[in-house]
């Protein structure tokens, strides 16, 4: 399985730093009970791409996620979006992201807040319901 990880982790990085083109990387923290750390990529303004990692785990159970979302509504202060992923490890199986991002404060604008449901279908086990809030930083210029 650890061979899987570091797989899944080098595809994930790969992905997100090759792309040339319009481009902003972003960090990000989910908090819930399975809360993550994750570093994402807007390849365009509806496209975007997550590498997220749980962070209430022990070293061995660390588990990526690689999510690929869309942008369903794109306005100035928020967005909707839904997404297609996996994860392995701790999980194993498909998730299905759908969120709320906003930027509250206009001055702030690298700063934005996102809700998020996450169906995690567990291919070892049973359909998991994630639910979460979180901060997210856009480095660069925003659009």
């Amino acid at each position: 399985m650890t061979r899987q990880i570091r797989i899944l982790v080098l595809i994930g990085l790969f992905s997100i730093l090759s792309v040339k083109g319009f481009s902003q990387l972003s960090i990000s923290y989910y908090s819930s009970s399975l809360s993550k750390i994750g570093l994402g990529y807007n390849f365009n303004d509806r496209f975007w791409s997550e590498l997220r990692l749980y962070s209430n785990t022990t070293v061995d159970d660390i588990t990526p996620e690689l999510v690929i979302c869309y942008n369903i509504v794109k306005k100035e202060r928020h967005n909707i979006y839904f997404g297609l992923g996996g994860n392995v490890n701790y999980f194993t199986g498909f998730v299905l992201p759908v969120g709320v991002q906003f930027t509250p404060f206009e001055k702030f604008d690298r700063f934005s807040l996102h809700i998020e449901l996450q169906p995690t279908l567990d291919i070892e086990s049973d359909l998991i319901i994630q639910s979460s809030w979180g901060l997210r930083y856009t480095f660069g210029n925003k659009d």
